[in-house]
């Protein structure tokens, strides 16, 4: 990694964010920033937070050595009546050596991306056998990157979507079709659990979201639920599957599906454990994987973004 003192620092908004980010080269990058942090090369405290008039405003730093980032994101419900996103932000990259600043992207995107792309790898890793029908529960901004990722990496032919909202499961199955897939909205999930074989949530759910009819050959990626409160499977999926996370410091805190399934946390296994190879994968479902989120897949969205579009310096490096 290299750049000159006097480089300005690109700044890219959020289609530019997307384009820098293709599915195709996020999901190695993460596989090999989880394999820093398995190697313990990488460090991410807990996400700061801190209440606002009206909102929170969250705080993820990250180091793994080479970069430094630091995601800034506010979250106001109550934007959308104001004609605002409820969720704003940016992420920012620097040399750790340095500190110089090197590229700021769109924080919204950053986090919709990277969070759908580790749900892929995690689905190819964990469940290979899992290549649809799929349904999505939720139809918001994690939604559609879910659909987009899982369509794009994998291939779906059949989705099925329900929501809260019709009119929003009705806009994120004309997407799928737009995509070349049969989608039609359900109005409940249990509707689509006996043909669905992947099943992503992506809610701000309290209880759980359907009862226990996941296939045994299914995997969930549980990506909506984010605090201790919080919480969209069934306490008795969680109890007869196998379990991974994302993070497991970060689960311990926050993932409200496993704690409120009073679930033995020596069955839950970090997906780094699979990916560097310690740990064999499930041979068959149902598999659940549960995601909090980790500064760390910020950082690696943003070195992807920065090594894609670094100028090459005198003698080959970046």
């Amino acid at each position: 990694m290299a750049q000159s003192a006097s480089a300005p620092m690109r700044v890219l908004d959020a289609a530019s964010t997307a384009a820098a980010l293709p599915y195709s080269a996020l999901l190695p990058a993460l596989r090999a920033m989880l394999l820093r942090k398995h190697a313990g090369a990488t460090r991410a405290p807990e996400r700061l937070v801190l209440p606002l008039t009206g909102g929170t405003l969250l705080a993820m730093p990250a180091t793994d050595g080479e970069y430094a980032s630091t995601k800034l994101v506010t979250v106001h419900a109550g934007n959308p009546q104001r004609g605002l996103p409820s969720l704003l932000g940016e992420v920012l990259l620097m040399r750790a050596d340095t500190g110089e600043r090197l590229m700021m992207l769109d924080g919204p995107t950053v986090t919709g991306r990277r969070t759908a792309a580790l749900s892929v790898l995690a689905a190819r890793t964990l469940a290979p056998w899992a290549r649809g029908p799929m349904l999505i529960v939720g139809a918001g901004v994690q939604a559609r990157a879910h659909l987009e990722a899982f369509a794009q990496v994998i291939g779906l032919q059949r989705l099925y979507v329900t929501s809260r909202t019709r009119a929003a499961a009705q806009a994120l199955a004309a997407r799928a079709r737009e995509l070349g897939i049969d989608a039609s909205c359900v109005a409940n999930a249990d509707e689509a659990l006996g043909e669905a074989r992947i099943v992503v949530t992506a809610t701000t759910a309290s209880a759980a979201l359907f009862g226990d009819a996941v296939r045994d050959d299914a995997f969930v990626a549980a990506v909506g639920a984010y605090r201790p409160e919080m919480c969209e499977l069934p306490a008795e999926l969680i109890r007869r599957a196998a379990v991974f996370v994302d993070d497991l410091a970060g689960a311990h805190h926050e993932a409200g599906d496993i704690l409120q399934a009073g679930l033995d946390w020596s069955l839950v296994t970090a997906l780094e454990r699979v990916v560097a190879g310690e740990v064999a994968a499930p041979s068959h479902g149902p598999v659940v994987f549960k995601s909090v989120g980790q500064a760390l897949w910020d950082l690696a969205a943003a070195r992807l973004a920065f090594e894609a579009h670094a100028p090459v310096e005198a003698g080959g490096t970046r």
